[in-house]
């Protein structure tokens, strides 16, 4: 699989795993989603935001459009309002890599960082650290649903390339 073909699927699989988180967040109230939990971000719906934050900072440089946001800001305390956020996000994320080419991959981009000083990365490994932070989080995140009484989800990568091929 190439460059572009992974980073393609990899923003599918994105989708899919969020998807199966944001379900397995549905049943728990507002109460459960803001209890405090032991994580960087300290509850469920914070650590949904932070994901949904970085996804922003990261796919806005990506495209040309910084934008400028505290990566603990609680953009939808809400999980509705949430929902539909975070999935219109997976979509931006999709459509930007069904763009991709070889040559942009390769490429370099420039950006301030939030919390020190300007850096200078290949896109490809800009990509890679999006979807393994997104990764990173998800995993305090299902640590969080397992302590509010939601039963473990199979989320692995391998999982949706199982489901994905059948």
């Amino acid at each position: 699989m190439n460059g572009v073909a992974y980073f393609q699927r990899m923003a599918l699989y994105n989708r899919w795993a969020n998807q199966h988180v944001l379900d397995a967040c549905a049943d728990l109230d507002a109460g459960a989603l803001a209890a405090p939990r032991a994580a960087f971000f300290p509850s469920i719906i914070r650590t949904l935001n932070h994901l949904l934050v970085a996804d922003r900072l990261w796919l806005g440089r990506l495209v040309g459009t910084p934008e400028r946001l505290a990566l603990d800001t609680v953009l939808h305390a809400r999980f509705d309002e949430f929902c539909a956020v975070r999935e219109a996000q997976d979509a931006k994320i999709i459509a930007f890599t069904e763009q991709l080419d070889a040559g942009s991959l390769a490429s370099d981009l420039s950006y301030q960082s939030m919390l020190a000083g300007a850096y200078t990365l290949p896109r490809e490994m800009i990509l890679a650290h999006m979807f393994n932070h997104q990764t990173h989080h998800r995993g305090q995140l299902h640590s969080m649903l397992i302590e509010a009484g939601v039963k473990p989800l199979a989320i692995d990568l391998v999982y949706y390339c199982l489901e994905a091929d059948a």
